[in-house]
């Protein structure tokens, strides 16, 4: 397994804030971005009041919906990464892959049960060589 790494030019994944006030959507850009979350709601309150509250609240909703939220643990591999993505897409075929999984490594378990405790494995000569 392969640690994620952020180079410089590389910056976290966009996720909605799970400690946010109203969806976390601004938390969740600030600290995408690494800007200040007082920044980013300023930038919010003046973008409101420049073109009417609606059309920026309307944009904020739809940020809200099409951004995923924020990972309960962090994500430290590639491959979790990539499971959460598919669990967020859909959760069936993310349990689907789980069970495939759990069902090849309860096979493989099987297999070697089934070749241990057999009379023909020679644990002396095993054990002594």
């Amino acid at each position: 397994m392969r640690h994620r790494e952020y180079r410089d030019h590389e910056r976290p994944a966009l996720y909605r804030s799970r400690n946010g006030c109203i969806f976390g959507v601004c938390r969740g850009i600030s600290k995408s971005y690494g800007v200040s979350l007082f920044w980013i709601q300023a930038l919010f309150v003046v973008g409101a009041t420049m073109t009417g509250l609606w059309p920026a609240v309307g944009l904020y909703i739809i940020a809200a919906l099409l951004m995923k939220m924020e990972p309960i643990l962090p994500l430290e591999t590639d491959e979790d990464e990539e499971f959460y993505h598919s669990y967020t897409a859909s959760r069936s075929m993310a349990l689907s892959r789980l069970k495939r999984t759990f069902d090849h490594l309860d096979r493989r378990i099987q297999r070697l049960e089934t070749t241990v405790t057999t009379r023909e494995y020679d644990w002396d000569r095993r054990l002594n060589s």
